[in-house]
């Protein structure tokens, strides 16, 4: 039974996203366990008690963009807009375009590019959200950024992962920088 609304589950999500599944399928068809696990994680992905909208998705834009520039990314680009993130805001994060960004995306972006980059600027990014938000957005945009990256590489490791693409914002093709083009902070 659990198995039957996971596929149908995953057949809604695919038809609303327009996103490929299979990957999910094939974890739900060889190990229901991990599937079910995975599924627990993705929860996580979602997690938002302290954090502006914006940083949120701005920092789950970037860890997606960190290991995917594929479908991944034009997914969770549509998930951001479905929660109503300003497209200007989504095309300002993906081509790194910091004087486009509002003060709120320009605080996940730049805690998610210290982050992921492990750069010097790590502290003084986490010092940021924690004067402007509290530790609790600490806490969101540290698991906007990871469990966002999850997702890419779980299915890069089955064998689904595809090749980049430009991400759509709307009728807007967006044309991404190779990510170690960018610099960081």
């Amino acid at each position: 039974m659990r198995s039957f609304l996971a596929r149908r589950g995953l057949k809604a999500f695919s038809r609303r996203y327009d996103y490929d599944v299979s990957y999910m399928e094939h974890m739900l068809d060889v190990s229901p366990r991990a599937f079910m696990g995975f599924s627990r994680l993705s929860g996580l992905a979602r997690h938002r008690e302290a954090a502006p909208r914006d940083a949120i998705f701005a920092a789950r834009l970037v860890g997606t963009r960190h290991e995917d520039c594929g479908p991944c990314l034009q997914l969770t680009a549509d998930i951001a807009r479905d929660s109503r993130m300003d497209g200007q805001q989504i095309r300002a994060v993906l081509s790194d375009d910091r004087a486009a960004m509002n003060e709120a995306t320009l605080l996940g972006h730049r805690f998610a590019r210290a982050l992921v980059g492990q750069t010097d600027d790590l502290t003084s990014a986490r010092d940021a959200v924690r004067e402007a938000h509290g530790e609790k957005a600490v806490i969101d945009l540290t698991f906007a950024v990871q469990f966002s990256r999850m997702f890419p590489m779980v299915k890069a490791g089955l064998g689904y992962g595809q090749a980049c693409q430009s991400v759509r914002v709307g009728e807007t093709q967006v044309d991404l920088k190779p990510l170690h083009a960018v610099a960081t902070a």
